[in-house]
């Protein structure tokens, strides 16, 4: 069977795009991917979504959307696409063990936050750990607040979020940045931003994240193992994350149409 479209992704594009074509009358595919819902699903609070003058949940915002298009006739898939060919037509989407042949695909993949992978960080998730400074940020006005990374990604939010906080502390495991120089700059121009060089986040403390665990990769106790980095705890109000690329690039990036103009 092939289908009129089929969209990779369940995060506002995604759906949004799910709701058009359905009311078209393609009959759309969506595979929602390993974040059904993306980014917005660790969210708590939206406040800045049109039609919601008291505010939303990120995740009951999204089944909205996810309703809102099965109304009109998507189907919504939980199910991960592995591999997008576009060398011929129609398109082939292979997921798990099946494969899928579309006219049209429609990649709203997003992004995703790189996170640490610990326990704490997923119960604090929404309750002061967020991977989005533009939708989080107002939140925490006056606070002091730590970013993690030392990307271009990490230190765009950190510049963003001086806005609000009253002092932001990038936290990295290295003892320089690998961001471009000219958004460095601005990081080191900036007088509410902190930098802790050669240390890494360990644990998260609290209900709300009231304290983060640290650990110096350079430095070491006399008498200790060099195996046993010297820890510290630090107060902060809240800690962001980078994000990686949009994974559809991972997807589609072995083939031989990506970019190619096609005249219809």
């Amino acid at each position: 069977m092939v289908h009129n479209v089929i969209i990779v992704g369940s995060g506002p594009a995604g759906l949004t795009a799910a709701i058009y074509a359905a009311r078209a009358n393609l009959n759309p595919i969506v595979f929602e991917g390993k974040q059904p819902g993306g980014q917005l699903t660790i969210t708590t609070d939206v406040e800045n979504y049109p039609g919601f003058p008291k505010g939303i949940m990120g995740p009951e915002l999204m089944d909205l959307f996810r309703k809102q298009a099965q109304r009109f006739g998507a189907e919504t898939y939980f199910k991960n696409v592995d591999k997008i060919d576009l060398k011929n037509t129609p398109f082939e989407l292979t997921v798990g063990n099946e494969i899928f042949k579309s006219k049209s695909v429609i990649i709203a993949t997003g992004a995703s936050a790189k996170l640490l992978g610990m326990e704490s960080e997923s119960k604090l998730m929404g309750h002061g750990v967020s991977a989005c400074a533009t939708c989080d940020g107002f939140f925490f006005k006056n606070k002091e607040v730590v970013v993690v990374g030392g990307g271009d990604s990490a230190m765009e939010e950190a510049t963003f979020l001086t806005k609000f906080a009253s002092k932001v502390t990038i936290v990295h495991r290295k003892n320089q940045f690998r961001a471009s120089k000219i958004m460095q700059k601005r990081v080191f121009d900036n007088p509410k931003i902190d930098i802790l060089w050669n240390h890494e986040v360990v644990d998260m403390i609290g209900m709300m994240l009231s304290q983060i665990l640290l650990s110096t990769l350079q430095t070491r106790v006399p008498n200790i193992p060099s195996t046993h980095p010297r820890r510290s705890s630090r107060r902060f109000s809240s800690l962001y994350y980078l994000l990686y690329p949009p994974i559809g690039v991972q997807l589609i990036k072995h083939s031989n149409r990506v970019g190619e103009r096609r005249d219809r």
